[in-house]
């Protein structure tokens, strides 16, 4: 063994440590907080620890008939002063009524002021002033806070759209107006609430059911273990079931095409043709002519003759397949440490997942408060200017436009790295493809190495290396960085090419030109081809680089010539392990899912007083049915690659070996005597 793609390796390492910095840089210059905290007209953040507004978690908006909808008021600035509040209002006021009111009621002023600006306390102050000013909103209506945010609170009330069972309310500008007014904001912001109370529901059943999820899921864990251990015994026997019961339906259906065209016999009209009756939307119209049923007849002859043809000439791969499938069970019966290492793959993924979202975030939040002139006239030429909230009130702009205010607008940057901050983002996802393909690579290559070493044995299980698992890894991460870290590149430039086709075919979806969208899917189609057969490649050119230590390059073209000489048998292996491992899946989660759909719906009397009292018993339900078939997945991926690898050592064997005693095979006794080749060489004590 030597070290392999050593430039690429270098590379890849250089680009590790220049990911580590990007993040660095990341977190010195951005600010979760703007992502947690909603952000005042001062660029405060509403509830943030040891500041004025650490008892302030809500944002309150002056005249919330400015924002268009909820989805402006949360992604978007709304033209309107947003203070941060202790509490949303709970009640109908307006600014005219408590002023004039204030003498002899000062509650009322004392309860509208936390509104207002802080620090304003002068209900003398005209009403014209105020509102020219923004000093304090014209009108507080009942809200509830929702994403930390004052919103209306509405509700129907026969059929008629209220707030706080009013439907109509005081504007503080004179005007009476209708609950309806709110309407556009109302539509958006009360399917988020009922959204809202769903999620609580869910995770409130989440919370008193988990304990019996992960049961479902240790009973989906040992299922996939026994399934994997009766492929050994069973494999044969299921897939000889499925095939004879295709060929059994198939024969049904042509009697019953032939019985349907005997039956139609003499019946006037059913000798027509498809082409006298024309096109008809009406299906069952077809269904009454004799030549629909000889037709349908026909294809299916033609199917079965097919299917039987197929199991004649290529029964002796089929029974090699199925070979190889139990050799594979075996192997991993041998090696059983193998079914534990997707969970190494899971933690290396799920640590590259959270890296990029956490350096996304940063970058995300890295700019600097950007202030915007806001001006109640609409011909105020320095509305939306950017400006200076310490030197604001020194410039002419209040003069020239009265009321307009500096207030905070969003986060940005002129300085060269906001100028890139795009850049980074590309290159932190692409970075995050390499990784997440590297980390994929290795584990195929290390399992690859794992079951190789298992077939090239010659006693199986004497020569067995001690710990095959961990001895593969090593050599790996030793020797082979640098050939995996080459095909995850690869791998992840396409991939990235994918993300922004799809980003392009996203903003491009309302264009009228049919040349472009045509372009473009055609674009996507050859692109998730290309990954396709490169995920092929890369997998079995790890295999190759397992067994012999060879470069990427050289294991992928050795791999990709040695499938295509073999390329029959390639084509019924991958058949045949997909089926069963299909069936394998649906076994156990369908099966899990029985016993949790009786479990969770107390129709299993003995566990009938343990079942958690839910909201919705599907929850629980369908985590348990997914969460099966993932953990499913996941012990069958394992065998996949295990099956992959017997085969890619399996056909070497036969072009490397003879079976004589200077070259004898180091395949198993049963694939021995399926192929029909001399006797064995004796095996060596």
């Amino acid at each position: 063994r030597h070290c392999t793609d050593v430039i690429c390796c270098v590379i890849f390492i250089v680009v590790i440590l220049g990911y580590i910095a990007l993040g660095v840089v990341a977190w010195v210059h951005g600010d979760p907080r703007k992502v947690i905290y909603p952000t005042d007209s001062y660029g405060q953040f509403c509830g943030q620890k040891e500041t004025l507004n650490e008892n302030k978690t809500i944002l309150f908006y002056f005249n919330i008939l400015k924002c268009a909808s909820p989805v402006v008021l949360i992604n978007l600035q709304c033209p309107t002063t947003q203070l941060c509040v202790s509490k949303c209002p709970d009640r109908f006021a307006t600014y005219i009524d408590v002023q004039a009111s204030y003498r002899y009621r000062p509650e009322q002023w004392n309860y509208f002021r936390q509104f207002c600006k802080p620090g304003f306390n002068n209900p003398r102050k005209s009403v014209a002033q105020v509102l020219r000013d923004e000093d304090c909103p014209s009108m507080i209506i009942p809200s509830r806070p929702f994403l930390k945010r004052c919103f209306p609170d509405f509700s129907t009330k026969n059929g008629v759209l209220t707030v706080a069972n009013q439907t109509t309310f005081k504007d503080g500008r004179g005007k009476t107006r209708n609950v309806t007014d709110l309407r556009e904001a109302a539509n958006g912001i009360n399917n988020v609430l009922d959204a809202r109370s769903v999620g609580m529901k869910i995770f409130e059943d989440y919370a008193i059911s988990w304990y019996w999820i992960l049961i479902g899921l240790f009973i989906a864990m040992m299922l996939s273990l026994l399934f994997l251990v009766l492929l050994r015994f069973t494999a044969g026997v299921l897939f000889w079931i499925f095939i004879f019961g295709v060929i059994g339906i198939i024969g049904y259906g042509i009697w019953h095409c032939y019985w349907e065209f005997d039956h139609l016999k003499g019946i006037p009209g059913s000798d027509l043709t498809v082409y006298d009756i024309g096109f008809q939307t009406d299906f069952k119209v077809y269904l009454q002519l004799r030549q629909t049923w000889l037709a349908f007849m026909i294809i299916l002859c033609g199917v079965e003759v097919i299917i039987i043809l197929m199991l004649i000439f290529l029964r002796n791969r089929i029974r090699i397949a199925i070979a190889l499938l139990k050799e594979g069970s075996r192997a991993i019966g041998y090696i059983m440490s193998t079914l534990f290492y997707p969970i190494v793959t899971f933690i290396l993924i799920a640590i590259c997942i959270s890296y990029w979202a956490v350096t996304a975030v940063f970058l995300a939040t890295s700019g600097e408060p950007v202030y915007k002139v806001m001006a109640n006239q609409t011909l105020c030429k320095y509305a939306n200017l950017t400006c200076d909230p310490e030197t604001f009130n020194t410039t002419n702009v209040t003069k020239l436009c009265p009321g307009a205010q500096c207030t905070f607008a969003f986060y940005g940057g002129e300085s060269l790295y906001h100028k890139y901050i795009f850049i980074f983002q590309l290159a932190n996802a692409f970075v995050f493809l390499w990784l997440v393909n590297f980390a994929i690579a290795l584990g195929q290559c290390t399992l690859a190495g794992a079951f190789a070493s298992y077939y090239w044995a010659y006693r199986k299980p004497a020569d067995i290396p001690l710990w095959p698992l961990f001895s593969s890894f090593g050599r790996a991460i030793r020797y082979h960085t640098g050939s995996l870290a080459f095909g995850a590149l690869i791998l992840a430039i396409v991939q990235l090419i994918r993300v922004i086709l799809e980003y392009l075919d996203h903003k491009l979806k309302g264009t009228q030109n049919s040349f472009t969208r045509f372009l473009l899917c055609c674009l996507k189609c050859c692109f998730w081809c290309l990954e396709k057969f490169l995920k092929f490649i890369n997998r079995n050119a790890y295999i190759m680089i397992a067994i012999y230590g060879k470069n990427f390059c050289t294991s992928a073209r050795e791999a990709f010539f040695l499938l295509m000489r073999n390329v029959v048998r390639v084509a019924v292996l991958d058949k045949v392990t997909d089926f069963l491992l299909f069936l394998g899946k649906i076994l156990v989660a369908g099966g899990v899912g029985v016993l949790a759909f009786f479990f969770f719906t107390q129709r299993i009397p003995v566990f009938a007083q343990e079942v958690p009292a839910l909201n919705y018993y599907w929850v629980p339900l369908l985590t348990v049915i997914i969460g099966s078939y993932l953990v499913a997945h996941g012990f069958f991926s394992v065998y996949a690659m295990c099956v992959d690898t017997l085969f890619l050592c399996f056909c070497e064997d036969l072009e490397r070996n003879d079976g004589s005693t200077a070259k004898p095979y180091f395949m198993s006794a049963s694939l021995h005597r399926i192929l029909g080749k001399k006797k064995l060489s004796p095996k060596k004590a």
